[in-house]
């Protein structure tokens, strides 16, 4: 396993598993066999991390998250969540985590938004004070006020998304686990979205675990990833070391002054584009041999640049060439 490695072994664990391991029986024809879903798993999450947790289809994520969650009980190996043991301990665990799926609903349909929050803070626990002042604050930062009265199904998919949000997060849960969270949401409502999540962990210290298919949620949400494939960790460390684990380049994309031959052997770097008669032209590079100051320097020996910009690499992509090299 590759990678930058996890937190300080000091911080307060949320998340902690030692040989984690998950085996279905499944038929097959007239037998039955074992599969294994998560296998021999061990990690560490501490108090304030956001982490991403990403993999392909099928490799393991969501039993995962069942396992720390207690709806699932391993078949193998240990884990303790906010300190508690998931299964035995599942009622106490409500209290200090908040799940939000992007396709399912924690809230009632029919009613409108603001008592399916009156009816989570009555199954909280929460106290009229804490309720209010929790709900307020929840309305003000996700812009929920013009619609607390509308029946949940006839809420636009954003506006959805951010009441299952601020459901999941009624009760100041420790720790957030967010599964496909911006699924189907249009570029602003992504925005907003991503933009409170990083708030609220800067306001209360919530510790976030991310799993989904988009990487914008990624980069912009997540301090750490963790990849899983076929059930075992791939990888643990932060994005820049993910891209250099597999040497993904990065893309410089250059508008130029005017049309222009393909800029065809500048040093370290492999021209993949041309368009507009070559006034927009992308080049890639290796940042573990090149930089983008160097590269630019080079094609502005060439010819005038009016605009430029860099593009990180497909984290898809890397995520892909990972499990290649395991192979």
């Amino acid at each position: 396993m590759d990678g930058t490695g996890g937190p300080e072994a000091g911080s307060e664990a949320i998340v902690e598993t030692a040989g984690l391991t998950r085996e279905f029986s499944v038929r097959d024809g007239l037998r039955r066999r074992r599969i294994t879903a998560v296998d021999d798993l061990s990690l560490r999450i501490t108090a304030g991390e956001s982490v991403g947790y990403i993999g392909a289809n099928g490799a393991g994520k969501s039993t995962t998250i069942k396992m720390l969650t207690g709806i699932l009980v391993p078949t193998a190996g240990s884990v303790t969540t906010c300190g508690l043991r998931p299964v035995p301990d599942r009622r106490r665990l409500a209290r200090e985590v908040g799940v939000v799926f992007g396709q399912r609903s924690q809230l009632w349909w029919d009613l409108p938004v603001r008592e399916s929050f009156r009816i989570l803070a009555a199954i909280h626990h929460l106290s009229s004070t804490e309720e209010r002042e929790r709900f307020e604050e929840l309305v003000e930062h996700l812009e929920m006020g013009d619609f607390l009265g509308t029946p949940v199904r006839q809420l636009s998919l954003g506006q959805r998304m951010r009441a299952e949000v601020a459901a999941a997060l009624l009760h100041s849960p420790r720790l957030v686990i967010l599964d496909e969270p911006t699924i189907g949401l249009d570029v602003l409502s992504k925005q907003r979205l991503r933009e409170f999540l990083l708030a609220e962990r800067a306001r209360h210290g919530t510790t976030l675990l991310l799993t989904t298919h988009d990487m914008g949620d990624i980069e912009r949400l997540c301090d750490r990833v963790l990849v899983i494939d076929h059930g075992r960790l791939a990888y643990d460390g932060d994005l820049p070391g993910l891209s250099r684990t597999v040497g993904a380049e990065r893309v410089l994309v250059v508008d130029l002054v005017s049309p222009t031959a393909d800029l065809l052997g500048i040093p370290a770097t492999r021209h993949l584009a041309s368009e507009g008669n070559g006034l927009r032209q992308r080049l890639s590079f290796d940042p573990e041999l090149t930089t983008a100051a160097r590269v630019l320097a080079a094609i502005g020996e060439r010819v005038e640049v009016r605009d430029l910009a860099i593009e990180e690499p497909d984290i898809e992509d890397v995520v892909r060439r990972i499990y290649a090299a395991r192979r």
